[in-house]
């Protein structure tokens, strides 16, 4: 049995919000009920949540992001010299984008981020606590180079130096937590591999050929110096709101090489569907990583059969060892507080499946 995640059945981590959540959050914004009258919420929704999860039979467990609106956003906002925009330069195959991330002064990490919402998770979980920060890459990818002052930073090399240490401060105010699985969610890598979205950095005074070395690079500095009791796993997929995609394209041989690069432990990776290509390039994993396939789709309540998940598996374990593998959905189910499109029951159905199926291809 592995004893250590990412585990055999894993999940990426953002749940649909309950109807209850919902209409307190919209209380809150329109000022009818407080902030620790939603915290309530939040906390009751958050319990209920982790016991599903538990039943399930999965051994990490999240607080399914129920205190944010924005997987990343909630987040990227809390550091300084960190701003918001609306969003310019993309098409998504959705209305209502989320606001872009810009870059208006110095970053830094100047108080402990999302600690609070892990150390709530940790005293309500039986299982393995796993919290999902952004990945240091989504302070840039959106909107790049002209997103990014320049009078604070003239030299981008200031700017990657920067954004990795604000990030190692605040994952060593995560550890002091005493959280032992972190997970940074990052497109970054898989929306490097689809050719328009390369010419729109192009655009933005990028070069999409040399960013997937920075972006690896950026990301072992602010992993430097975690505990080594705390495993850390990247997730990366190709845009995941309200069951919309934005990238396209498999994965590139340059660019899985620089991602697999990453001082962490495991990835998630996406192969729900056509558009992430074939499992060719899981033969560059280096020894001793994983890779959970992320072969469940979280874009809609069909749920996959047994036997189709299992095939896949078995095509995966052609390029790499059947040991080196997992099985997970490929993305959360509400990377926003708006959610994807299936019930609840659909998205609770699907994480039983993935622990049913890595069951009978892993054992125990």
């Amino acid at each position: 049995m592995t004893t250590r995640p990412p585990f055999r059945a894993d999940q990426v981590g953002s749940l649909l919000r309950p109807a209850e959540l919902r209409d307190a959050r919209a209380q809150a914004k329109a000022g009818a009920i407080s902030p620790a009258q939603l915290g309530q919420v939040e906390d009751r929704c958050i319990r209920a949540a982790v016991a599903k999860q538990e039943s399930l039979g999965l051994r990490a467990v999240t607080d399914g992001e129920y205190r944010r609106d924005f997987w990343h956003l909630d987040f990227l906002r809390q550091l300084e010299g960190v701003s918001l925009a609306p969003v310019t330069g993309v098409s998504f195959q959705a209305e209502d984008l989320p606001p872009m991330v810009t870059i208006t002064g110095k970053v830094r990490c100047a108080s402990p981020i999302m600690a609070d919402d892990f150390r709530f998770l940790a005293s309500v979980a039986k299982a393995v606590p796993k919290l999902c920060i952004p990945s240091p890459t989504m302070l840039h990818l959106r909107g790049g180079r002209r997103a990014i002052s320049r009078e604070h930073y003239p030299d981008l090399a200031a700017f990657w130096m920067d954004a990795a240490m604000a990030y190692r401060a605040a994952i060593g105010h995560i550890a002091a937590a005493g959280c032992t699985y972190l997970q940074l969610d990052d497109v970054s890598f898989s929306y490097l591999c689809d050719p328009t979205l390369r010419d729109g950095l192009r655009a933005s005074g990028d070069d999409p050929a040399t960013l997937p070395r920075t972006y690896a690079e950026m990301i072992n500095r602010a992993l430097a110096g975690r505990p080594p009791t705390m495993t850390v796993t990247m997730h990366t997929c190709r845009g995941n709101f309200r069951s919309a995609w934005l990238a396209s394209g498999g994965y590139e041989e340059a660019v899985v090489e620089a991602m697999f690069s990453t001082d962490v432990e495991g990835y998630f990776m996406e192969w729900d569907s056509e558009r992430a290509g074939g499992f060719e390039p899981l033969r560059l994993l280096p020894r001793g990583k994983k890779v959970v396939l992320g072969l469940v789709t979280t874009k809609s309540g069909a749920l996959e059969s047994k036997a189709t998940l299992a095939r896949r598996i078995d095509e995966a374990a052609k390029y790499v060892s059947l040991e080196s593998l997992g099985l997970s959905p490929q993305c959360g189910f509400a990377s926003t507080h708006h959610g994807n499109t299936l019930t609840e029951d659909e998205q609770w159905r699907k994480l039983e499946r993935v622990v049913e199926v890595a069951r009978e291809v892993w054992g125990a």
